[in-house]
């Protein structure tokens, strides 16, 4: 098999291994040539280890060989975000503040993929303690956009969106709380998909808090959430393990009531390219002979300023804990902000808190008439890379996160996927949100959007030396 291995998705990947076309060594070592071409420009790794990487292929290479592969990813290069903890690499949580030791254990989601035989390659970056949606962290090095070297690939799982459109390999695992996949998806151009709390167990877990796949394609997130969704008693949050055909992705859109929200009720404007993009393809979906309808704003601002008076406070007593000299690494925005919570009182803090079930019960209620539901996955496309949101002030730092934070509230799933193109070509995303618990719609949903849409761009190339 020729061309370049790095291109392949997951599913033909494993296909050529199992044909003996192509070995996970020529794969990897493809991929690490990849990164190595782009990441000076990038930033999106850490702690990777093509060393170790090799060894790994090679164990996957005599496996195949044998006729014995440990799963359906064995031998497939991933990467994971520096969050979730794997054996024996320190977790930074992208800030200079942690004080760096090995993890002890992989957390649930990274165990799940050294067990079915992935390559893991690298970890991937975020900002400190993923509170932005940006590349920007005290930790790392800026992180930028492969489309645009100049912006923003988004966070908290910045790393992992421009390693999967940058063509680190095909397989990319992030968190989100409020957007931290999506909205890096949306800025990147690739898939990113949020699970339904607990579909993926996580450690530990927390209000709102998945693990979920980045990709080039909804197959390839289809064939990770196999071994990903696998159970692990470590999640006191996570659903009961259920059956699912993953990769049952084939639904015709004919019939299905689709709700299409544009109208957020505050935050950011919606930019007029953005909603152009959002809207050509409802009409798409309306050609394919899916009903829609607009749906009108559920969420006021007092949901997210609550909430905001809640994780202010949280982030204030962690940071005020340090000592003066560990405080000062911290990135300047995210002090200013979490500087926020001091001295709130205990009734006000409780009443933001209450606001997550209150957002939660407003977004299951709008979306309940409909079978999915559309919407830009940010308001804006990608901004400056230097940035640590687009508002670039701490006083307002939800104002691009309300389409996508009722979900996680609300624990919904939900996707970004391209839609189309800045004039600049920046990359738009398209939100698909199913009912709880409907993991498989979402992807069936978003399968169908990749079959109707126009024909993609190229992925982005590194810039010429």
């Amino acid at each position: 098999m020729s061309g370049s291995l790095h291109e392949l998705d997951a599913v033909a990947m494993v296909a050529a291994y199992r044909s003996r076309a192509l070995s996970p060594v020529e794969v990897v070592r493809d991929t690490l040539a990849r990164i190595e071409t782009w990441e000076p420009q990038l930033q999106a790794t850490y702690a990777l280890d093509a060393q170790a990487a090799l060894r790994q292929a090679e164990a996957s290479q005599a496996r195949w060989l044998a006729g014995e592969p440990l799963g359906p990813l064995d031998g497939v290069p991933v990467t994971i975000k520096e969050n979730i903890a794997t054996a024996g690499i320190p977790t930074p949580l992208g800030t200079a503040a942690t004080e760096l030791a090995p993890a002890p254990r992989d957390a649930p989601p990274a165990a799940r993929l050294r067990e079915t035989g992935a390559v893991l390659l690298a970890k991937t970056t975020m900002p400190d303690y993923g509170m932005l949606s940006s590349g920007l962290s005290s930790f790392h090095p800026l992180t930028r956009n492969p489309w645009q070297l100049d912006c923003n690939p988004g966070g908290s799982s910045a790393g992992a969106a421009a390693a999967a459109a940058a063509g680190y390999g095909p397989l990319h695992l992030g968190t989100d709380i409020g957007g931290s996949i999506r909205l890096p998806a949306g800025w990147c151009g690739v898939f990113g998909f949020k699970p339904s709390l607990g579909r993926i167990p996580i450690h530990p877990p927390y209000a709102g808090r998945v693990a979920g796949p980045l990709t080039r394609n909804v197959a390839d997130a289809a064939l990770a959430m196999g071994p990903l969704s696998r159970p692990d008693l470590r999640d006191t949050m996570s659903l009961p393990w259920q059956e699912i055909a993953w990769q049952r992705l084939e639904r015709d859109p004919k019939g299905l009531k689709i709700g299409l929200w544009l109208d957020a009720g505050f935050g950011l404007p919606l930019d007029a390219e953005v909603r152009a993009a959002v809207e050509t393809a409802a009409r798409l979906f309306e050609g394919a002979g899916a009903h829609v309808e607009l749906m009108p704003s559920f969420v006021q601002r007092p949901m997210l300023e609550g909430m905001d008076d809640f994780w202010r406070t949280r982030s204030w007593i962690d940071i005020s804990a340090l000592d003066e000299a560990r405080r000062a690494r911290v990135l300047p925005f995210i002090v200013e902000w979490a500087r926020g919570g001091a001295g709130l009182s205990g009734e006000r803090v409780f009443k933001g808190y209450s606001q997550m079930a209150v957002l939660r019960d407003a977004a299951v209620a709008a979306c309940a008439p409909f079978d999915i539901v559309l919407s830009p996955t940010a308001p804006v496309a990608a901004f400056d890379a230097t940035l640590p949101c687009p508002t670039n002030d701490p006083t307002r730092p939800f104002e691009h996160i309300v389409y996508t934070l009722p979900f996680n509230m609300s624990e919904q799933p939900a996707a970004s996927i391209n839609c189309g193109w800045t004039g600049s070509g920046l990359p738009i995303g398209l939100q698909i949100i199913g009912a709880r618990h409907d993991d498989l719609g979402v992807l069936q949903a978003a399968r169908a959007w990749e079959q109707i849409r126009p024909t993609q761009r190229r992925w982005p190339e590194p810039p010429a030396a």
